[in-house]
């Protein structure tokens, strides 16, 4: 989420390179297209098509409710 939250727009490729350089993780595009499934369906990153590649976004607007019911 730190990644993309930095960059507003990222294909799974560029997230993939970004996380094994940046962070020197062993990590397979797989495994993070897992992980980027769980965080769609909590509505935290949302995906769109732009031409023929699958581009990501951070969708911070469901921590920013749950900080506001939280501090309530």
């Amino acid at each position: 989420m730190d990644e993309l939250s930095e960059r507003n727009e990222m294909t799974l490729y560029e997230l993939t390179v970004r996380l094994i350089t940046k962070h020197h993780l062993a990590i397979t595009r797989q495994a993070i297209a897992k992980h980027l499934s769980i965080l769609d369906e909590a509505g935290l990153v949302k995906s769109t098509k732009k031409g023929k590649y699958r581009v990501l976004t951070f969708n911070k607007e469901p921590l920013e409710n749950l900080l506001e019911d939280w501090i309530r």
